[in-house]
């Protein structure tokens, strides 16, 4: 397997989950996060965050038949401290859902997860553009994907809608165009 692992690409390990699947629109993106996460992009803990047994279910469902051992995925911990802050995430995103379908809250606790990561969402997340965390947000959870209709940065997007909640407001200006921190932000997250 060293030999193989070692030819491994994201784009090769995504290319067979897509021979695989089932045909869910969440599986492009489950595929690229996956790929990713297989060869240590992005900031995803142990199975993704989902625990060993959802993970494998989640992974038999989507994806049946893809050999498991192609993603033998990173163990970075989560730490306990931040437990409370992912739980007001997951309440964020949950009560935000498009449907209510079992996918969208499989991507609620991925990208809740993903939120403790230090860059940028799409990046911890194991994504290959913004564009993909864009289209995640629209099909996952699209009535809060509307609410950030001038391009926030999703991180920061989904913090200052918490802090919102509580009626904490960090900006120190009146509005986001004239914030000396407006770049930080909004626009682009290369």
């Amino acid at each position: 397997m060293a030999s193989t692992a070692s030819r491994l690409t994201p784009q090769t390990i995504y290319d067979v989950l897509m021979t695989v699947r089932r045909g869910d629109p969440v599986e492009e993106t489950l595929a690229r996060i996956l790929s990713s996460w297989a060869l240590g992009y992005g900031a995803m803990p142990l199975w993704l965050g989902l625990g060993e047994e959802r993970f494998q279910t989640m992974l038999d469902y989507h994806f049946p038949g893809f050999p498991s051992d192609l993603l033998p995925g990173f163990a970075l911990a989560i730490e306990p401290r931040r437990y409370d802050e992912m739980a007001d995430l997951r309440n964020l995103l949950m009560q935000s859902q498009s449907s209510g379908s079992d996918s969208e809250e499989l991507m609620a606790d991925i990208v809740t997860v993903g939120c403790l990561g230090n860059d940028h969402l799409w990046q911890d997340l194991g994504l290959w553009c913004r564009a993909d965390l864009s289209k995640l947000m629209s099909e996952n959870f699209a009535p809060l994907a509307a609410r950030n209709d001038r391009d926030m940065k999703w991180k920061k997007f989904l913090y200052k809608q918490l802090c919102e909640t509580e009626g904490i407001y960090t900006c120190r200006a009146p509005s986001c165009e004239i914030c000396a921190d407006y770049a930080n932000c909004f626009g682009p997250e290369e």
